[in-house]
């Protein structure tokens, strides 16, 4: 991968040091630091590794300057209008789309490992009912080693496609399950007539009382929005499965650590906040005011769900996202809902306003989703779960790409230390001071 190009570093009063240019296929080239701290005695300091390329891969591009994003070389807006979400499945995990006789096969795989085992089900017994939908699926998905041995033996390729179908199977029963068991309502087996997205829908909303049929508008809006989702690259998240994939760990592990990075409110998305900020505002009549507060920096009035950390000009997502939204919302006939009214007057202003156009400041994925979820009557709890489920093909797609690395080995990044230097303990013993006790 090494280009032509070099680079040299110059530290005062040390030889120069050449680093080599490692060209990418598309987008930024890296330095190769592998040999700094050798050469140099000193190690690159970036905390939040906003340069620095830890990995390679093959699975996702991203450019936030002018907003793009492929899944192995696919613009995710032609995935979207062409594809179901088990093709991209397949597609992060293969890095080609199936053909009919694969993804026959693969979607076949993916029905037969839904269900769960029985003693799974009793795993959630165990947890509160209020307890947080995020917790109990780092505590589920975590547990799935416990039941399935064989995948802690990854070095067999068969295995690890039997593990990514596993998990990509049962994680829309997993959330499903979390869901039911916090409302006291009893688990819906998924079905082997149903499709992915449908399954999901009838085990979220079905009742063992009553025949339920998925609406196939509401199916297929669900289904895109999977995609959407399923991969964006290098995040806290995805870092996290190579991180932990890189000791050894068993996938499911990799994956529930995954979890419980993306359950933290930094990385989790702005849905949840998005819809709070609608329910604060109350009525659309205050819209303008709140913006204008916005505007002038009121702290008060924050803006969630607009503008985002790496599109900085444009998220591709968000145009399929919006289209997803208003077909949810025709389809269930809540367009004129109070708090969707809210949000539409939000999005007018910042989609017209050359304050928020100019600042870059637009509705972003997660304004259009949180949307979108509320109407499906997903509950603002479970989104953060929803993200996860989407997010499941890429991860795994990511730790088998760790594994196949030939550079691969356990992560250790290096630190700045800060603290106090070299001291030792001194050979007076200190006096004797009272204590008081508080009574």
């Amino acid at each position: 991968m090494s280009s032509e190009r070099k680079a040299t570093l110059t530290i005062h009063g040390a030889a120069p040091v050449t680093l080599a240019v490692l060209a990418s296929t598309y987008g930024e080239h890296c330095l190769d630091i592998r040999a700094l701290g050798a050469a140099t005695g000193c190690f690159a300091y970036d905390s939040s590794f906003a340069s620095t390329a830890s990995c390679k891969s093959k699975i996702t591009f991203i450019d936030g300057q002018t907003g793009e994003l492929l899944y192995r070389g696919y613009p995710v807006e032609q995935l979207v209008a062409q594809c179901n979400f088990l093709e991209v499945a397949y597609l992060l995990k293969n890095g080609e789309l199936p053909n009919a006789v694969q993804k026959q096969g693969f979607e076949s795989a993916i029905r037969n490992n839904a269900p769960v085992h029985e003693q799974m089900a009793k795993l959630y017994q165990g947890f509160r009912r209020d307890a947080s939908p995020m917790a109990v699926m780092v505590g589920v998905v975590g547990a799935l080693s416990a039941f399935h041995h064989a995948a802690a033996d990854f070095s067999d390729a068969e295995q690890r496609c039997r593990s990514f179908q596993l998990i990509v199977a049962r994680m829309p029963t997993i959330v499903a399950m979390a869901y039911k068991y916090s409302i006291g309502q009893p688990f819906m087996t998924p079905r082997s007539d149903l499709g992915y997205a449908a399954n999901f829908l009838y085990m979220m909303f079905g009742s063992p009382r009553a025949e339920f049929r998925p609406n196939p508008v509401l199916v297929r809006a669900l289904d895109r929005l999977l995609i959407l989702y399923a991969e964006n690259g290098q995040d806290a998240a995805t870092a996290t499965v190579r991180m932990a994939g890189s000791s050894g760990a068993n996938p499911f592990a990799c994956v529930s650590a995954a979890i419980a990075c993306l359950s933290g409110p930094a990385h989790r998305g702005a849905s949840e906040a998005c819809l709070a900020m609608c329910e604060a505002i109350g009525d659309v009549a205050r819209v303008p005011d709140f913006m204008a507060r916005v505007r002038a920096g009121d702290n008060a009035a924050k803006l969630v769900g607009f503008g985002h950390g790496e599109y900085l000009n444009f998220d591709p997502r968000t145009t399929g996202m919006r289209a997803l939204c208003n077909e949810v919302l025709q389809e269930t006939g809540l367009e004129n809902d109070r708090l969707f009214q809210i949000a539409r007057a939000l999005e007018r202003i910042a989609l017209e306003d050359p304050y928020f156009v100019e600042k870059k400041q637009l509705p972003n994925v997660d304004f259009y989703a949180g949307i979108m979820q509320k109407a499906l009557g997903i509950p603002t709890s479970l989104f953060a779960c929803i993200l996860a489920l989407a997010r499941t093909p890429g991860w795994m797609a990511q730790w088998e790409e760790m594994l196949g690395d030939p550079e691969y080995k356990i992560a250790r990044p290096r630190q700045l230390y800060t603290g106090l230097a070299r001291r030792g303990l001194s050979t007076k013993k200190p006096s004797a001071t009272k204590v008081k006790c508080l009574a």
